[in-house]
């Protein structure tokens, strides 16, 4: 049985793009694996906090010594964990900001991307502990990022490879909704693409 962690990182509740292909491609799943499960985690209308003293601390301090402040920040992250350990599908709505992602997501990764939990330091070098589970990433963006001169500006599907690479997960596929600032024909074949690509993924 498939369980899903399906993340919302737009800003935009009225009518993001990345929200409509990422809940779409979900609503598609289950309704053709109607045992599939999911956690629903929308990182703006339940925003989690930014990396802060009380977590850092409660990341280094010996569990004897943390205040409470500390062991509540610590048992939130221990839930977000959770969270990703118990999903094998792990689903993600990102919107391109400034290039990169929404500032909610970079909060949430910083939450799950522990020492001890999802990766673990070895003699060869840092090693993901968060295996065995597919990825797929619902890109939106202003502009076209994915090839041409602005190719190198991209700091948010190589971020997101990058970071969750680095916990285990390699299995990645990306949907990407590109170049939906420049003209309504060119928003509306972006979409439809992507709708196109989203619904020949294996589900």
């Amino acid at each position: 049985m498939t369980h899903i962690l399906l993340i919302q990182s737009s800003s935009n509740l009225a009518s993001s793009v990345s929200r409509d292909l990422s809940d779409t491609y979900v609503k598609d799943y289950i309704a053709a694996h109607p045992d599939a499960t999911v956690t629903e985690r929308d990182l703006v209308s339940s925003p989690v906090p930014h990396l802060g003293v009380d977590l850092l601390g409660g990341f280094f301090g010996k569990p004897e010594d943390l205040t409470s402040a500390q062991k509540t920040a610590l048992a939130l992250s221990d839930t977000l964990v959770d969270e990703v350990l118990a999903a094998s599908l792990i689903v993600i709505g990102v919107p391109m900001y400034n290039f990169s992602i929404p500032s909610a997501l970079k909060a949430w990764i910083d939450h799950v991307v522990r020492a001890g939990r999802t990766f673990h330091y070895t003699a060869e070098g840092p090693r993901g502990l968060v295996t065995g589970k597919k990825a797929v990433l619902f890109l939106a963006s202003g502009g076209v990022y994915s090839d041409g001169p602005f190719k190198a500006y991209d700091f948010q599907e190589t971020y997101l490879r990058g970071i969750l690479g680095f916990i285990g997960i390699t299995e990645v596929t990306v949907v990407r909704a590109e170049g939906l600032a420049l003209g309504p024909d060119t928003a509306t074949k972006a979409v439809a693409d992507a709708r196109a690509k989203a619904a020949a993924l294996d589900l």
